[in-house]
């Protein structure tokens, strides 16, 4: 059984690596039969533990313009509402990219896009503020990004800030 385990968890490292490995690719880098990749794929996919794939796109390059923004959320609980009763409230709403139960100074962390600042802020007030076990909310707006979901985003260019000499 280690062996299995051992294969599922190097499977799912070299996916997240690239999911548009082949599966010629992913038998060879993991040392194992194309058909032992395809069925350890479809039992990783059948359990959940994959839950989809996706590209990576850089919002600095992409042509849809859209407005990200980092929200901090504060929450009161009381004897009928628990966080995941919350969780689910707030996943449901389309613009929510993903959202953490996290530790520290705020209960949720919560990644917003759409497409101004307007609609983000407007989103925020009029969504996620009403919801009653919401005590807080501190609204970060993303103005670049240099590394997302483990990729750099590169080619930038030189800096383009002007030089200040004494």
């Amino acid at each position: 059984m280690a062996e299995r385990e051992r294969a599922r968890a190097e499977l799912l490292a070299l996916l997240c690596e690239n999911a548009r490995y082949s599966t010629t690719d992913l038998a060879r880098l993991a040392d194992l039969s194309e058909d032992e990749v395809d069925a350890t794929i479809a039992e990783l996919e059948d359990s959940g533990a994959i839950r989809g794939y996706q590209a990576v796109p850089d919002p600095n390059r992409a042509d849809a313009e859209r407005v990200r923004a980092l929200v901090e959320l504060n929450v009161t609980l009381d004897r009928e509402t628990s966080y995941d009763d919350i969780a689910r409230r707030l996943a449901g709403f389309s613009e929510v990219e993903s959202l953490r139960l996290v530790s520290g100074d705020y209960d949720f962390a919560l990644d917003v896009e759409a497409d101004s600042m307007d609609r983000v802020s407007r989103f925020v007030s009029e969504k996620v503020a009403r919801l009653p076990e919401i005590t807080q909310t501190v609204t970060h707006y993303v103005m670049d990004t240099y590394k997302h979901r483990g990729i750099e985003m590169g080619g930038r260019g030189e800096d383009d800030r002007l030089s200040v000499s004494p």
